[in-house]
C-alpha cells in the first residue's frame, strides 16, 4: 500500500482496515530494512500508529512536526515520499537515521540528541505568532527524554507563556534502557490508575453484554469514556506547569489518537497529550527485550540474532576492571546517563547496586552529582558516549576541574562511530577536554592499555578522562607491557629517522601499518604511542622532534584544537623548529557510513596517510615548506 500514499489525502482516505494493513506493511518494511542495515528498531516499531494518526490530523509541511532525537522517525520517513529510498537507510549517501530537512521539507529540523524537541517547537511557535501564522507546531517527545532537564525548562517556559503548542508524550516506559526517576513513577501511576483501569473494564464489559452495538453508539460510548477518564485521571503535574493535559490514550489506536489530535488543534494554549505505546510492537524479539533492540546491528529476522557476533566492546573490559577495583576499594562507584547497557555498566550495577547510579538522560546532572560524590570521599567513574558528554561541558569545567576532584570520565564511542551519522560522531572530546585546566586525557591503544589506565585513575588526585571507541583492539602478545603507567608517559613502538608518527588511541594500529608500508619504500618510519594527550610526554616529544625529518600527529578527533594543535603549540612555546604534519578529522561534520568509509572520507586510510606523508616529506627535503 505504501506506493499508493503520495499525499495526506491518500492517507486520510483509508478505511480503518486499510490503516491496519498499512501499519503492518510499514512495520515489515522497517524490520526488513533494519535487519539488513542496522538501526533503531524497537522505538520505531512502537510509533507506527502514532505517526499515522499525526499525519492524518496535521497538514505537513505547513504544520511543523518536531520529533525528539528521531529514534521513532522511520514511519514518518515512509509517509513523506522516502519509501522508495528507504533501503538506503543509514548507508553512505542514503537516508539518514534521524530527521534531516535536506531529505524532506516535512522534517522540521535536524535531530540526534534527546530532550530538545519542546524547546525547538516553542521557538517555532513563537516565531509563528510574531509573523502572524496560524499553523500548528507539534513536539513528539518520549518519556525517556523527559528525564532530561531541558524538557522541564521548556515546559515551564511554554506553560507560563500560554503559547499555542502541542506536545505529544510518547510513553513507552523506556528511553534506551528502562526509565529511572520520579517522573517514570508518576507516568506509571497515570497508566495504572485504578479509576482509569476500572473505567476501561466497565466500558468493555458493558459493550460485551450488548448483543448489537452500531458504530455510532460505539463511538459515543468511547467519547463518553474519554470525558469521564479526564475527570478521574488528570495530569496534575503538567497542569501545574500550565498545560492542558489529555490522556492516557492508547498509542496503537489510530482513530482515537486522530480525534484527540484534531481537538487539540482548536486549543488556544499549550496542550500535552499523553499517548501510551509499546516499544517493539509487532516484532516479538523486540517486544520481549526492547532495550536490546533499541539500536541494533544487522540481524536475522526469523531469530532476531545478530548476523555478526561482533567484537569485544571496550565497555565490557572497562566494566570487568571497574568491578575488580570495587572489590578492594569501597569508594569506587559508577554513574551513567540512561545507558547502562551501551556503556557496559549494567554488569557493575548488578554486582554493586548501591554504588551504581543511572541518572536518566541527564548528562549535566550526572557529572555534577559525580562531583558531589567525589567531594564526599567517593571515587566516581562516569561512563557516557563522547557525543552526549558534550552536553555536560560546563559541569566538567566548573564542577569537576575547578575543584580538582578525582572524577574519572569514561568517554565511550570516541572517534568515528559509523552509520548514526553527524550527530553521533565522537569527534570533539579530545579538543574540548584538553582545554580544561587540571584534566588528564588519555586514550588506550588496546584492551591491556585500558586496564592499566583504569588502575592509574584510582591513584589520581584530580580529574581524568579515558576515551575509547566501541570495539576493543588486541594488538597481540608482542605489544604487551609490564608495570604501572605514569601520567604523561608515551611509548616508542618503532624507531625511525625519516618520519616519526605520534599516534593516539585506535590510530596506533593505523600508524604501525603505515610504518610498515613506508619502511618497504626504504624510508625509516617510527611510531610513538602518545597515549596521554594531556599532559604530553615533553621529553619524548622533544626527542622525536629532533630525531626525525618529519613529525606526524595522527588522531581520531578534530585536527583543529586537538592533539596535533597541542604538539604544534608546545614546540612553538619552546622555540623548537620541526616539520610537523597534523592528521585527524576535518573541520566539518562527518556524515553516515561505515567506519571504514568515514576513514576514507576523512583521508585516514593507510594509503591516504602514506601519500600525505610522502608528499610532505618531499616538500621538507626540497625546501618547499616554511616549517
Amino acid at each position: 500500500m505504501l506506493e499508493k500514499i503520495h499525499t495526506r489525502a491518500d492517507l486520510c482516505g483509508l478505511s480503518r482496515k486499510e490503516l491496519s494493513d498499512l501499519a503492518q506493511e510499514m512495520r515489515q518494511v522497517i524490520i526488513e530494512t533494519v535487519a539488513r542495515n542496522g538501526g533503531h528498531l524497537a522505538s520505531n516499531l512502537g510509533a507506527v500508529e502514532l505517526t499515522l494518526a499525526l499525519h492524518r490530523a496535521f497538514e505537513l509541511p505547513q504544520d511543523k512536526l518536531v520529533f525528539d532525537v528521531g529514534h521513532q522517525s522511520y514511519a514518518h520517513k515512509l509517509l513523506t515520499g522516502r519509501w522508495e529510498r528507504f533501503s538506503t537507510l543509514r548507508q553512505r549517501g542514503g537516508l539518514g537515521g534521524f530527521l534531516r530537512p535536506d531529505e524532506s521539507d516535512c522534517d522540521a529540523c535536524v535531530t540526534g540528541h534527546a530532550s530538545t524537541a519542546i524547546s525547538t517547537a516553542l521557538g517555532m511557535a513563537r516565531a509563528r505568532d510574531i509573523m502572524g501564522g496560524r499553523h500548528q507546531v507539534v513536539a513528539v517527545v518520549g518519556d525517556g527524554a523527559l528525564t532530561g532537564g531541558m524538557c522541564y525548562e521548556a515546559l515551564n517556559d511554554a506553560g507560563q507563556s500560554g503559547t499555542r503548542i502541542i506536545v505529544v508524550l510518547n510513553d513507552n516506559e523506556m528511553s534506551i534502557s528502562h526509565n529511572v526517576g520520579a517522573l517514570s513513577g508518576y507516568l506509571t501511576q497515570l497508566r495504572q490508575s485504578s479509576p482509569y483501569r476500572g473505567l476501561k473494564r466497565a466500558v468493555r464489559g458493558g459493550l460485551d453484554r450488548v448483543p448489537k452495538v452500531g458504530p455510532g453508539v460505539l463511538r459515543a460510548l468511547e467519547k463518553g469514556r474519554d470525558a469521564l477518564k479526564s475527570l478521574f485521571v488528570d495530569g496534575k503535574f503538567f497542569q501545574a506547569l500550565g498545560f492542558e493535559y489529555q490522556g492516557p490514550i492508547d498509542g496503537h489506536d489510530v482513530g482515537r489518537m486522530e480525534k484527540v489530535f484534531r481537538r487539540a488543534r482548536d486549543s488556544a494554549g499549550p496542550v500535552l497529550i499523553h499517548v501510551v505505546t509499546r516499544k517493539g510492537n509487532g516484532y516479538a524479539p523486540a517486544e520481549q527485550a526492547p532495550d536490546q533492540y533499541h539500536g541494533v546491528a544487522p540481524f536475522f529476522v526469523d531469530t532476531g540474532k545478530a548476523q555478526d557476533a561482533g567484537h569485544t566492546a571496550y565497555g565490557q573490559i572497562m566494566c570487568s576492571e571497574l568491578k575488580r577495583m570495587a572489590e578492594t576499594d569501597a569508594r569506587v562507584c559508577a554513574v551513567t546517563a540512561a545507558m547502562p547497557g551501551g556503556t557496559g555498566l549494567a554488569g557493575f550495577g548488578q554486582v554493586y547496586p548501591d554504588r551504581f547510579f543511572d541518572v536518566g538522560i541527564a548528562e549535566e546532572h550526572g557529572v555534577t552529582m559525580a562531583a558531589g560524590l567525589a567531594l564526599a570521599g567517593m571515587r566516581p567513574y562516569v561512563a557516557i558516549y563522547s557525543t552526549f558528554l558534550q552536553r555536560a561541558y560546563d559541569q566538567i569545567l566548573e564542577d569537576v576541574c575547578l575543584q580538582r576532584l578525582p572524577v574519572t570520565l569514561l568517554v565511550d564511542r570516541a572517534g568515528l562511530v559509523g552509520s548514526d551519522g553527524a550527530t553521533h560522531q565522537g569527534a570533539f572530546d579530545l579538543a574540548y577536554l584538553c582545554q580544561m585546566p587540571g584534566m588528564t586525557v588519555a586514550a588506550p591503544r588496546d584492551e591491556r592499555d585500558l586496564r592499566r589506565l583504569m588502575a592509574l585513575s584510582l591513584t589520581m588526585d584530580g580529574p581524568m578522562a579515558i576515551r575509547y571507541p566501541k570495539d576493543a583492539c588486541d594488538m597481540g602478545p608482542g605489544m604487551q607491557e609490564r608495570g604501572p603507567l605514569q601520567p604523561g608517559e608515551w611509548e616508542l613502538l618503532a624507531d625511525g629517522g625519516d618520519v616519526m608518527i605520534l599516534a593516539v588511541g585506535r590510530m596506533v594500529e593505523l600508524a604501525l601499518t603505515v610504518s610498515i608500508e613506508l619502511n618497504g619504500k626504504e624510508l625509516s618510519c617510527g611510531v610513538v604511542d602518545a597515549r596521554f594527550v594531556k599532559p604530553m610526554d615533553a621529553q619524548r616529544l622533544e626527542w622525536a622532534a629532533g630525531r626525525a625529518a618529519l613529525l606526524v600527529t595522527l588522531e581520531e578527533g578534530v585536527a583543529r584544537g586537538g592533539f596535533g594543535s597541542q604538539v604544534l603549540g608546545y614546540l612553538a612555546d619552546k622555540g623548537l623548529k620541526a616539520s610537523v604534519l597534523t592528521l585527524g578529522l576535518p573541520d566539518r561534520f562527518v556524515e553516515q557510513g561505515s567506519v571504514g568509509e568515514q576513514m576514507e572520507d576523512c583521508g585516514l586510510t593507510r594509503d591516504q596517510v602514506c601519500c600525505k606523508i610522502l608528499e610532505r616529506l618531499w616538500e621538507v627535503r626540497h625546501g618547499d615548506t616554511q616549517d
